[in-house]
């Protein structure tokens, strides 16, 4: 891979998916790494400037197993709209960061839901500084009932799994690492 692919990657990657991102790897391959269906599109496309916009319509923003957000590219009007059912409570407030939890939660009181979520144009505000309402956006209530449709759709093609990032998950098993050494002198353990 060349370094221009990698910095369009980087200055892209705001428009891609995250399967996107891995059927582009995968596509970077001489073999396939996946038996299973992928529900991402090649990203090399929009990587060697061949396009301009991934071909996702829909990207949807996950914290942990929880939906955060949904971004549409509404493509006959050349518009990107953003809706959020939650965001993270800031500490302080309007500092952007977490940094009293020194980590952003998923859920529960560090988190709010929005309903009606908070909608975007980011063709327009792209800092979602300027939430929009059925005042200030004529398009307001169709754009959320286009999201929401979405969102129902693609909920349907979720499989549950169990979750990976729980606490027994992210502890340090030591007996799982590999040892360089000979036991028990192992990379001074």
């Amino acid at each position: 891979m060349t370094f221009e692919i990698l910095e369009l990657y980087l200055w892209r990657v705001s428009t891609a998916h995250t399967a996107g991102r891995v059927q582009f790897l995968n596509s970077l391959m001489t073999s396939a790494l996946f038996t299973r269906v992928i529900d991402g599109r090649t990203l090399l496309p929009l990587l060697q400037g061949i396009v301009q916009h991934s071909e996702h319509e829909f990207m949807f923003h996950y914290c942990g197993v929880v939906l955060h957000a949904v971004r549409w590219h509404q493509k006959d009007r050349g518009t990107i709209w953003k809706a959020h059912y939650a965001t993270p409570l800031f500490q302080p407030e309007d500092s952007g960061a977490c940094f009293e939890r020194g980590i952003c939660p998923c859920f529960g009181d560090g988190v709010t839901h929005h309903d009606p979520p908070l909608l975007f144009d980011l063709s327009q505000d792209p800092s979602e500084e300027n939430p929009l309402s059925t005042d200030t956006e004529p398009l307001f209530d169709s754009v959320m009932k286009r999201i929401g449709k979405a969102v129902e759709e693609h909920r349907k093609t979720l499989t549950p799994v169990p979750q990976q990032l729980s606490p027994y998950n992210n502890a340090w098993k030591p007996w799982l690492q590999p040892c360089c050494g000979t036991f028990p002198f192992c990379c001074g353990l």
